[in-house]
């Protein structure tokens, strides 16, 4: 089989369909906006800088469409058997004006959170992207009923797990403190203030516990928590551990006694690092925003929290800091949890049916 996917080259998420689809032996093909490489995979790329284009007005997020022409005359090139685009605005606009089918889309977030309510037009192209797609994909139901907002297409749910044979529990914790982590964008959509704001309550309400708090990945945040680490009197207890590789992230979520992800935004579809941190048999906190909840068991491995609710998060640390035996019970049962829903052969296995049965 050979699939064209429309999509970021640079993603971590299409690495990932772009591996799995390889390892099946098929002729994998990315046509994306900005420069990038995939390891046995043809990257057909141009010279954009999507940043730039996404922190734009809404009109200068479409000038890639000015690579219209060039990017039909690739796909007719490679003749694939699936054009599959991943965002229905941009790459999802580029496919639906293509004309080619199959066509199958994802949608990923702000593209059917944010974009189509920034105005009329906005929602007219996110309806025309959908109608002009064979299969719609989604990586959440909350995601799925958003997107039914603009279609009366059926919308296939197909969750974004993780490899549940690196993603693992791999050691013991350490006894002698108790490691409050997080691995995320230092955004503020992610809400990463208000985990260091719930750690200096805990840190208060918790004097004799050793507790303390790590902060991995990158972004415009950075100095911003940094000095508010400073301003807490905190900043010996937190430690940044800046951009972290697969690699380091498993061995993080390990080290890590809970992991908090504090997001503040419904466009978190998904929460693959919640996921990948139950693989490792942690504990999580999450805010009740967007695929969160969905993307763990609430109460069994999980805590749900209000967005940025401060003392509801510190109260929820506070539970865990203060129970061994249920922070263990709750590691255990996300190892079960992400096994029976989010083993990404399965999730992927199911992408892989859809394929066959649009070339049937």
């Amino acid at each position: 089989m050979k699939i064209c996917y429309l999509a970021d080259a640079n993603s971590t998420h299409t690495k990932k369909w772009c591996g799995f689809f390889k390892k099946k032996g098929y002729d994998i093909h990315v046509i994306s906006l900005n420069d990038g490489q995939i390891e046995g995979v043809t990257v057909h790329s141009f010279n954009k800088d999507l940043d730039k284009i996404r922190k734009g007005s809404s009109f200068s997020k479409i000038s890639y469409i000015k690579y219209f022409k060039h990017i039909k005359n690739i796909i007719g090139k490679i003749k694939p058997d699936i054009l599959h685009a991943h965002y229905a605005t941009s790459y999802g606009l580029l496919g639906a004006l293509s004309g080619f089918h199959p066509y199958v889309l994802s949608v990923w977030g702000s593209d059917v959170f944010d974009f189509p309510k920034e105005g009329f037009l906005q929602t007219l192209m996110i309806k025309y992207n959908l109608s002009k797609a064979d299969v719609i994909l989604s990586t959440s139901k909350v995601m799925a009923k958003e997107t039914k907002n603009y279609t009366n297409k059926e919308i296939v749910v197909t969750p974004f797990g993780v490899d549940i044979d690196k993603f693992k529990p791999k050691f013991k914790k350490n006894s002698n403190e108790i490691i409050i982590g997080t691995v995320k964008t230092l955004e503020a959509k992610y809400g990463i203030e208000y985990l260091v704001r719930a750690f200096k309550k805990a840190k208060e309400k918790c004097p004799n516990k050793n507790i303390k708090l790590e902060i991995a990945g990158k972004g415009s945040q950075k100095e911003y928590l940094k000095d508010l680490c400073k301003e807490l009197n905190i900043d010996d207890d937190v430690k940044f551990l800046g951009f972290l590789n697969a690699d380091e992230v498993i061995e993080s979520f390990n080290r890590f006694d809970i992991a908090v992800f504090p997001s503040t935004l419904d466009s978190e579809s998904f929460g693959v690092a919640a996921v990948e941190a139950q693989a490792c048999g942690t504990p999580v906190i999450v805010s009740n925003v967007g695929g969160l909840p969905e993307a763990t068991n609430p109460g069994v491995s999980s805590l749900l929290v209000d967005k940025e609710d401060v003392h509801s998060l510190s109260k929820a640390i506070i539970k865990l800091i203060g129970n061994e035996k249920l922070r263990c019970n709750m590691g255990v049962n996300g190892r079960e949890f992400v096994e029976e829903n989010f083993n990404i052969k399965d999730n992927f296995n199911k992408v892989d049916d859809i394929y066959k049965s649009l070339i049937k």
